[in-house]
């Protein structure tokens, strides 16, 4: 039996041993960058700016339906247009994938290879493990956020000019003002993603299988895109998050208009800031032993 002197004597840490320099982020960074599922996520991002091309080459310029015009209508009237249109075809769902695979996948995945438990055993302790790898996946959804509008800009650029961003409403944005409008939808919608980032990273947290975590998350925010549709709900509506995700055409707009999309960001960061902290005091209590 442990003497009171014994219960209560100080640690001792190896000589030199800093608990925020372990993990470092270039670090985890690297490995994640390194990941087969990275590279195959970034590929499929890139790619969706040439399949949409050779759907309007083939099928022809997108026109009016019903008397009506939709940013759709629009996507070959200039680059911006075009870097407008994929980013209006992706934040529904293709969206959603990335951001739940890079923050679902983190925690999960080491405990699914056993390697969760030696890295604790390093020592890193649990709180910056899970930092380090919540930021680095925060850090890998926006870069996949970034680099659709970028290739998209890129490609509908060298096919349909460099030009104003034509709003279906009538009017249109000038090249430099489309750019800066473009960088609010992207600055947007990763706010709005926020709620299933959060989803992803309490779910890998309390599960060995990356993913039940990744298509857990997938599926919560599916399930509130189908609550929202319940229109008998009325203003409940306005509690979720999946409610205000397009409130980012309003920055498309002759003039800009934030109050859906203050609302839609006070929504999603309150909702991803209590499932961060329930990651946070969960993992920090279980017994990992994988």
């Amino acid at each position: 039996m442990s003497t009171l002197a014994e219960r209560t004597r100080p640690v001792e840490v190896a000589s030199g041993y800093r608990a925020g320099r372990t993990l470092p982020l270039r670090v985890e960074l690297v490995r994640q960058l390194k990941r087969r599922r990275t590279l195959v996520m970034g590929g499929i991002l890139a790619a969706l700016p040439f399949v949409l091309l050779v759907a309007f080459a083939i099928g022809g310029d997108p026109g009016g339906r019903n008397n009506t015009v939709t940013l759709m209508d629009t996507a070959t009237a200039s680059g911006a247009n075009f870097a407008a249109v994929n980013l209006f075809v992706s934040a529904g769902f293709l969206l959603v994938v990335p951001v739940a695979l890079f923050c679902g996948d983190t925690v999960a995945s080491e405990a699914s290879w056993s390697s969760l438990r030696y890295l604790l055993a390093a020592p890193v302790p649990r709180a910056r493990l899970l930092w380090s790898k919540l930021v680095v996946g925060l850090g890998l959804s926006l870069a996949a956020m970034v680099l659709l509008p970028v290739v998209a800009l890129a490609v509908g650029t060298a096919a349909y000019g460099w030009g104003p961003l034509e709003i279906p409403t009538g009017g249109a944005l000038a090249a430099g003002t489309a750019a800066q409008r473009l960088l609010v939808v992207v600055a947007y919608v990763f706010v709005s993603q926020l709620v299933t980032a959060g989803l992803a990273f309490w779910l890998s947290t309390k599960t060995d299988a990356p993913l039940g975590a990744v298509g857990g998350a997938v599926g919560l925010t599916i399930v509130g895109n189908v609550l929202d549709a319940v229109t008998a709900l009325g203003d409940w509506r306005d509690f979720l998050p999946a409610h205000w995700q397009f409130a980012w055409a309003d920055a498309v707009q002759p003039h800009l208009e934030w109050s859906g999309m203050i609302q839609g960001t006070a929504v999603s960061i309150t909702y991803a800031l209590v499932l961060f902290a329930l990651a946070f005091r969960g993992f920090a209590r279980k017994d990992v032993v994988s």
